[in-house]
């Protein structure tokens, strides 16, 4: 191996690992009221390139761009390259419930991913990215008359934050020229705190504070396969599938109750379960299919659909998990396309010709029902990535228009304006030098 390419080996990882880290310090990924049950909100998948088609890639081959949505996707590349992917999510949220409105702004990592070939049709990638967030904050003043007659004014405030995070290793190998198969193996960890204050205004009586923190670790394996098949000179018709393994969670979770006054303060409550031993949670497994079609070079059609049970994953009832008895586990599943369009990728005269323009859409049902009420999400995504250097390097720009939940059935509606930015970087690292 040369000093150059030796170097760039060594920067690629130190950039990865300062990414890691600083994903890992960073506490809140999101802020939203919905994260208040199970392992937080759930994070959109995929790169900002994913991001920008509506969340597709299940059935998406592209040697342009990282898809981590597929592991039989890793051999859709050069055979000599090296590629990268960085990408940032900023998250804007406003909300109302009835009369009540409020807003948010959060910003996070989204993902580091770097593939490379390994031999003769075979190929790997790893990363990391976030898997879930949790961050809320509300309180409310009791109004019952009788009561407050009683023990004077009483506050309810609750807070959370904590993100799980995702690492990954996968590895794909063609069979022939249409047929890819690939595997993929998840290690997930991260720390959740919720906490809960009943605050009273008399000081003759003690106030009351709740609280659980999760630490928690997993893993599990992910498979994926995907087929293409030319339909005439031009089209290509590409089909793909996935099936993701529960992940048996292990760590722990401890659940407090203190009482703290004037007079005294005292330990009410505590309790620390092994996670996997004494408390059996999971993160649930998942089935995806996708297809896509395409004019080399031109444009891209592309449809997915997920679906995961979370029913049996022992959230409900669990402290740490449920902190209201109005959620409830149930399936999620998701639908979801997008549409990709390159003017003209040859154009030696105008650059925006080479850019790469995208549109998706998509419906996804959550993992979690509110008072026996689905909540769901409906979005739009809008990007393009520009051409660096080469059309292989780009950056990549997207914004997603959404909206979670009602105004009705005790729900918070959940407006968003979400932006990514990705880069997806691209060399030729295993060419062999002709000239010293």
């Amino acid at each position: 191996m040369s000093r150059r390419i030796l170097n760039r080996a060594v920067l690629a990882v130190t950039v990865a690992l300062c990414a890691a880290f600083s994903a890992h310090g960073q506490a809140t990924g999101t802020y939203t009221p919905y994260s208040i049950y199970g392992v937080g909100d759930l994070a959109q998948p995929g790169t900002a390139w994913n991001k920008t088609m509506g969340g597709v890639g299940v059935g998406v081959r592209n040697n342009r761009y990282l898809n981590l949505l597929n592991p039989a996707a890793v051999t859709a590349r050069d055979s000599l390259a090296f590629m990268t992917d960085f990408s940032l999510y900023g998250d804007n949220k406003m909300f109302k419930q009835g009369n009540i409105t409020s807003a948010s702004n959060t910003f996070n990592i989204n993902d580091l991913a770097m593939s490379f070939p390994l031999w003769h049709g075979t190929a790997m990638m790893v990363g990391i990215q976030p898997f879930s967030d949790t961050g809320f904050g509300y309180s409310f003043n009791y109004t019952d008359p009788d009561l407050i007659g009683r023990t004077g004014n009483i506050t309810y405030s609750a807070n959370g934050n904590g993100s799980i995070y995702k690492g990954f290793v996968a590895a794909g190998a063609r069979i022939g020229k249409r047929l890819s198969v690939g595997a993929q193996w998840n290690y997930y960890f991260g720390k959740i705190e919720k906490t809960y204050y009943t605050t009273f205004n008399d000081a003759s009586y003690n106030s009351i504070r709740n609280g659980s923190v999760v630490r928690l670790t997993g893993s599990n394996f992910k498979f994926g396969v995907q087929y293409e098949q030319p339909l005439g000179t031009a089209l290509v018709l590409g089909i793909g599938a996935t099936y993701t393994t529960a992940a048996n969670l292990g760590g722990t979770a401890e659940n407090s109750r203190f009482s703290a006054g004037t007079a005294a303060s005292d330990t009410l409550y505590f309790k620390s379960d092994r996670l996997g031993a004494d408390s059996k949670v999971q993160l649930a497994g998942e089935i995806g299919v996708g297809l896509s079609l395409k004019d080399n070079g031109r444009w891209m059609f592309a449809a997915d659909y997920t679906r995961s049970d979370w029913t049996a994953c022992g959230l409900d009832g669990n402290r740490a998990f449920t902190a209201s008895k109005s959620f409830s586990s149930t399936v999620a599943e998701a639908y979801r396309v997008g549409f990709e369009l390159i003017p003209n990728r040859n154009d030696i005269r105008y650059y925006l010709n080479h850019v790469a323009y995208r549109v998706g859409a998509y419906h996804k049902k959550e993992y979690y029902l509110l008072d026996g009420n689905r909540v769901t999400s409906t979005g739009i995504t809008l990007g393009v990535t520009l051409p660096i250097v080469n059309n292989y390097n780009g950056l990549t720009l997207g914004v997603d228009f959404g909206q979670r939940g009602a105004v009705s059935d005790k729900m918070v509606r959940e407006r968003y304006i979400n932006f990514s930015i990705g880069f997806n970087l691209f060399d030729i690292w295993f060419r062999k030098v002709q000239y010293q």
